[in-house]
């Protein structure tokens, strides 16, 4: 049997599912095959009325990657907004910044708090090395700009998600922009002194710790491969010319 076969056979048990469990099930077994052609199949299950089905679709679409990111994102127009919620969590474990201004605006103005925690978590992970070096500052800034604004959210989810996104978005920049990493230090340590709740309280004392941890890391490692300093010529200790005391021992 090949894969196109094993495919369509575990896309036809999802479909033809009767029952909650048997739904899971299909779900799983598709989501464990990482195949390109579940991709349309697992993004279906994002919406079925099935926590466990979308928790395993959400894993599968992750594990396949890239390549389900354009049809993720056509999907967060859905009415559904349980469904974009889902996507949401998926486009982020994948971390493309092609999803990069659809979590901006639903992170920002999404009315359901579940799709703007999510997609706050998305801005956390997003990966990086995917951005022209000449766009990289600018893109972190409007990523903070939009972490600042959801850090404020009235929802405490969404803030402890925004913290997340903070902790991880100092690690990224903390050697490229000093100016960037002191804006997030700034936020946490507002966040501790005023966030009326005690679990993102917590969550902001966890990740100045790792943030500490990380600099403390970086400035070891500078240490440790920084460059020698040469000596100089003038620094060169002269040699003291031993008298000639004849020929050897007598």
């Amino acid at each position: 049997m090949n894969n196109s076969d094993l495919a369509k056979i575990l896309i036809r048990a999802v479909e033809e599912a009767d029952s909650s469990d048997r739904l899971l099930d299909a779900v799983q077994d598709l989501a464990a095959a990482g195949m390109e052609e579940a991709v349309p199949t697992l993004i279906a299950a994002l919406g079925y009325n099935n926590p466990g089905a979308a928790v395993a679709a959400v894993d599968g679409l992750i594990a396949i990657g890239e390549i389900a990111v354009p049809p993720l994102l056509k999907l967060i127009d859905d009415y559904n907004y349980g469904a974009r919620a889902w996507a949401l969590r998926a486009l982020a474990g994948i971390g493309d910044v092609r999803a990069l201004d659809t979590l901006l605006e639903a992170a920002k103005n999404d009315f359901s708090l579940s799709v703007r925690r999510a997609a706050a978590r998305g801005l956390g992970t997003l990966r990086w090395h995917q951005v022209p070096p000449e766009k990289l500052e600018s893109v972190q800034t409007q990523v903070l700009e939009a972490l600042l604004l959801i850090s404020q959210d009235p929802e405490w989810v969404v803030r402890y998600a925004a913290v997340t996104s903070l902790e991880t978005l100092a690690v990224a920049v903390a050697v490229t922009s000093s100016d960037q990493a002191s804006r997030i230090t700034n936020q946490l340590q507002q966040m501790l002194d005023t966030d009326a709740d005690l679990g993102v309280r917590t969550r902001v004392k966890f990740a100045q710790e790792k943030i500490q941890q990380q600099q403390h890391q970086e400035q070891q490692h500078q240490e440790v491969f920084a460059p020698k300093k040469k000596l100089q010529d003038t620094e060169v200790p002269e040699v003291t010319e031993v008298p000639y005391r004849g020929g050897g021992r007598r």
